[in-house]
């Protein structure tokens, strides 16, 4: 079943209007405040939207987050039939901090077409559409991934760009990566964004790689799908009560590696608005009296676009 196009729209102003609400606290150091500010615009407007609405990937208990919870009910119930990923402040350090990179980030499916991904930890792949989809996989080597990577694009492994998290649980990755003269764009924060650096050779990012949130995952995941591209993970369960969470989940088989195909099911539309500027996106700006947003739009029966949006001031 093909979404109606007309909700893009729509969705593009309820993430604009979720970023602009948070506008106030960029800088301010509490990520909480601003969180909850872009939580709640994204749930009020999401309410008013004709559709019989389900958050299957909603904000965590890893944040400590003002959650929209999994399971919650969206919408006037007078619609289609939605399942809902939402973010509405991914990246909150980095808008408590006044640094690049902030976003409002949702997605969209028919029911039963998103994965329902635990409140976990996720091992991620994700390269961009030039790679073939067996070059590269969760269970080879370092080393070789990025050797076929750099056959594949027909690049030195010198000339290869790596993005992954900056965190102690990568110190092994980014060794072998520097072992193998790899240049590394290290994030501080925001896998979503970091994964959808390999959607253009704009970004200069040919993988994206490392353990981050399973939500996220599947985030960047149904906007990697619009553009072809291969994502892997695999969730990490590492307490009895992710295991448990997980089993009530319907997952079977905890050491399933996922592809993209069993992640987003057919059409999707993808939104991320940007908070504070970043590579993808330029954050929310003032001019002549009216907020200016930007916001990065897949949907995988139309074209994938730049959406800017104008808001009076009130």
């Amino acid at each position: 079943m093909n979404l109606d196009k007309n909700l893009i729209n729509k969705l593009v102003d309820i993430t604009s209007n979720a970023s602009i609400a948070c506008h106030k606290y960029i800088g301010k150091n509490d990520k909480l405040i601003a969180d909850k500010a872009a939580t709640d615009s994204m749930r009020k407007n999401l309410n008013k939207l004709d559709i019989d609405g389900k958050v299957v990937i909603g904000e965590g208990e890893l944040d400590e987050a003002p959650m929209l919870y999994i399971g919650e009910k969206l919408g006037t119930g007078k619609g289609p039939s939605i399942d809902i990923a939402v973010d509405p402040l991914e990246g909150t350090n980095f808008a408590a901090k006044n640094l690049p990179g902030a976003l409002s980030v949702m997605c969209i499916t028919s029911r039963g077409n998103l994965f329902n991904a635990p409140e976990t930890y996720m091992d991620k792949l994700a390269v961009g559409k030039e790679v073939p989809k067996d070059a590269i996989n969760l269970d080879f080597s370092i080393e070789k991934n990025i050797k076929n990577i750099a056959e594949a694009k027909n690049k030195d492994i010198n000339k290869i760009t790596a993005c992954i998290l900056d965190r102690p649980r990568h110190e092994e990755i980014i060794n072998k990566l520097k072992d193998l003269k790899v240049n590394l764009k290290l994030l501080s924060d925001g896998d979503v964004a970091g994964a959808l650096l390999v959607t253009n050779e704009k970004y200069k990012v040919d993988i994206f790689l490392g353990i981050g949130g399973g939500p996220e995952g599947v985030l960047a995941a149904s906007a990697l799908d619009a553009f072809n591209c291969k994502f892997e993970g695999r969730f990490l369960f590492k307490t009895d009560r992710d295991i448990d969470r997980a089993k009530k989940m319907g997952i079977k088989d905890l050491n399933k590696k996922y592809d993209l195909t069993e992640i987003v099911r057919g059409d999707s539309i993808f939104c991320a608005t940007g908070i504070t500027s970043g590579d993808l996106v330029n954050g929310v700006q003032l001019r002549n009296g009216k907020y200016v947003t930007e916001t990065l739009v897949t949907h995988k029966n139309s074209s994938i676009n730049i959406v800017k949006k104008e808001v009076a001031i009130t």
